[in-house]
């Protein structure tokens, strides 16, 4: 028999396979060989065979649908003509790029007082409609999500003029006592830490634009970093119980392997101390909400900012109630913003560069409905793929159990920001509904969709620990707001769950010495730098707008370095993926996997470019230096805490001043320091 032998794979950017199958069989002309039609593409014979051979050399083009979009191989057999055949190859994927570019769908204009988000969205969303129609609550979901992919694309198109919503003046209020101490922007992230400082005994209104206490999102972390939220005397262990829905006992690392290259093939990483406790949104975010309450503070849901004028003695908020539509305005000492993504503020604050980049993420709660054996609820997919590049995206999964028979669902992908291609909700909506069978085996209309769950979550290539906006006079920034989250598998929820601590002693001692312009406020950050490095793993996972790579490429990345965490010991694995990876820990992996994949570092740079190698390379030896002063100044944070009651009434400054880099020398590298209970003594018992 001939030599067959892979010679050609592209992905071709439609999920309309037969199309392409039509036009390679009907319209391209190779100009070489004998064209023979076949079902799923066509066979280009180049010679006759002779007395001694009854093989044919031949080259054999055929396409396949997985992942919405269509994937074509061309394999040679035989011998042929050497030119003919790169000529026949150029002419092909050339002709295919044309025919075939990438389409970046736009969301239609609608007018829901004409017709509802289901008619309106039906023709261009048609699974999207069907299943969302199933869900309780839907219908407003649905509206949710073209909201937010619509503010999202505004935002990415318009950096340079974003809304204006902050305005300062240098006119101080008559009054020299505002109503509240703090006022939180979001209810979701914020009230976490709106109750933590209402606790601390400081007023607080809690300012929500959707009905306190729903989410779009659902929450996974792991029971150690749970314990800040012990630590701090928010909640006892009981309470922390009653919002854990699930706790599995493993969760796995799987990135596609069927076409990479040997060396690119890796086992499962197993990691069951890794986002392995499920937690129940709407009883932490009720839980939470009694605890501000009963702390003193308020909460105003369904009420819309509009707008806050920063005084020099205070912040003067102003909102709408959505229901009766009526002006709200309320005053503070210090404005937290907690909005998220979606933040006019954190766009006005940044302009052109509020994130580097976005993973559009969908998914959905599933209450039962899976035929025996297609998951065992004990175990979660941390990051999995199960298809190559698809419509320029590399599309990966998470699966975490829930409360009972739920799993929860999780669709995303890492994206640049680009104006061209902002990164669609709906459309990755479309693609989780028609995929899920593919990924686990199902039939959707038996499935029992409880909730959506969706949002752009924001990821920030940092280049140093100041060198984006989180602060403003009488301003911060938390949460994904500030974007400052790790770039792996971590939201803003993790971020602030594992800095809550910091953040707060932070926060108390700004406010209790007015300590509250921007330079001041801008110490107070969740910033680390021991993660300021991993940026180039979410930009390895990203194709840049317009660009075509090897559709195996990203699964190969993955899979060298996640293959290599698979054979070291399962604590550094996890501490990899925690953030609490050391300078030699990360140096020791990178060489590893340098040496057993030398083409690690060219396949890498296919998506980055040589300033961007610049850049990483000085977040590098940033991180090394910091290493060495975190080694050598160990002494530092205790020795702080014990002239602590000397230093601070005299020299408050010096004493913040201190304690921030008490900070970034410990929480800052992924070595949190234990809370601080003289520091945060509650004053509400």
């Amino acid at each position: 028999m001939a030599n067959l032998k892979e010679i050609l794979y592209l992905e071709v950017p439609t999920p309309d396979t037969q199309q392409v199958c039509t036009w390679l069989q009907q319209n391209f002309q190779a100009e070489v060989g004998e064209k023979i039609i076949t079902p799923d593409g066509f066979r280009l014979r180049f010679s006759q065979p002779d007395q001694n051979t009854t093989e044919w050399s031949e080259l054999s083009t055929f396409v396949w649908s997985v992942q919405r979009t269509t994937y074509l191989k061309v394999f040679r057999v035989g011998q042929p003509p050497k030119a003919q055949e790169q000529k026949f190859l150029k002419r092909l994927e050339t002709e295919l790029r044309i025919k075939f570019p990438y389409q970046y769908p736009e969301p239609p204009e609608i007018n829901l007082s004409e017709q509802s988000i289901f008619e309106a969205l039906e023709k261009d969303y048609p699974l999207t409609v069907k299943y969302f129609k199933k869900m309780p609550n839907g219908e407003f979901d649905l509206q949710r999500v073209y909201w937010w992919e619509k503010r999202w694309r505004e935002g990415v198109r318009n950096p340079q003029t974003p809304q204006q919503v902050i305005f300062k003046t240098e006119t101080s209020q008559e009054s020299n006592s505002p109503e509240y101490d703090l006022i939180y922007i979001g209810g979701a992230l914020g009230v976490i830490h709106a109750a933590v400082m209402a606790r601390l005994g400081y007023k607080v209104l809690l300012i929500e634009r959707l009905p306190f206490g729903r989410m779009n999102r659902e929450w996974n972390i792991s029971r150690s970093e749970l314990k800040s939220l012990t630590d701090l005397g928010l909640f006892t262990q009981t309470e922390i119980e009653s919002f854990i829905a699930r706790e599995y006992k493993d969760g796995f690392h799987k990135f596609f392997d069927a076409y990479n290259p040997d060396i690119a093939k890796a086992q499962i990483l197993h990691t069951p101390r890794v986002l392995n406790i499920a937690l129940n949104a709407d009883v932490l975010l009720k839980l939470s909400g009694e605890k501000l309450k009963q702390a003193g503070g308020e909460i105003w849901d369904e009420t819309e900012f509009l707008k806050a004028d920063i005084h020099p003695n205070l912040v003067n908020i102003q909102c709408l109630h959505l229901p009766t539509q009526t002006q709200r305005n309320a005053t503070a000492r210090l404005l937290v913003d907690a909005m998220g993504t979606a933040s006019p503020i954190a766009w006005q604050l940044n302009g052109g560069r509020a994130f580097d980049s976005v993973c559009p993420t969908v998914g959905a709660v599933i209450d039962g409905g899976f035929e025996p054996g297609v998951w065992d609820s004990t175990l979660g997919d941390v990051l999995n793929t199960h298809g190559d590049i698809s419509r320029g995206r590399q599309l990966i999964w998470e699966l975490f159990p829930g409360a009972g028979n739920e799993l929860t669902f999780y669709l995303f992908h890492y994206h640049q920001v680009n104006p061209t291609n902002p990164g669609s909700l709906l459309e990755m909506y479309e693609d989780f509904f028609t995929i899920l069978p593919e990924y686990r085996r199902c039939d959707l209309d038996q499935l029992v969709w409880k909730k959506a769950t969706f949002g752009y979550i924001p990821g920030h290539f940092s280049t140093g620990s100041s060198d984006r906006k989180v602060s403003f006079d009488r301003l911060i920034l938390i949460g994904d707001a500030a974007s400052l989250q790790s770039p792996l598998v971590f939201t803003g929820f993790g971020s602030l769950v594992r800095n809550l601590s910091r953040l707060t002693d932070l926060l108390n001692t700004a406010l209790k010495h007015d300590l509250l312009t921007a330079d001041w406020l801008d110490k107070i950050r969740a910033y680390q730098t021991n993660i300021s490095v991993t940026w180039l793993f979410s930009k390895g996972m990203m194709v840049p707008t317009g660009k075509y790579l090897p559709p195996e490429k990203i699964n190969s990345i993955l899979n060298t370095f996640f293959g290599i965490l698979a054979t070291e010991p399962q604590d550094i694995a996890e501490t990899f993926i925690k953030d609490r990876t050391t300078w030699w820990i990360f140096t020791r992996l990178a060489l590893k996997a340098a040496r057993m994949n030398p083409l690690l570092l060219l396949w890498i740079l296919d998506f980055v470019s040589f300033g961007e190698v610049v850049r990483w390379t000085k977040n590098f030896m940033q991180f090394m230096v910091l290493s060495v002063l975190s080694f050598l100044f160990g002494w530092l944070p205790n020795f702080t805490r014990q002239i602590q009651p000397w230093l601070e009434p005299r020299y408050p400054k010096l004493w913040m001043w201190l304690l921030t880099t008490s900070y970034a020398l410990t929480d800052g590298m992924g070595k949190p320091q234990a809370p601080h209970f003289t520091t945060l003594k509650l004053r509400v018992s």
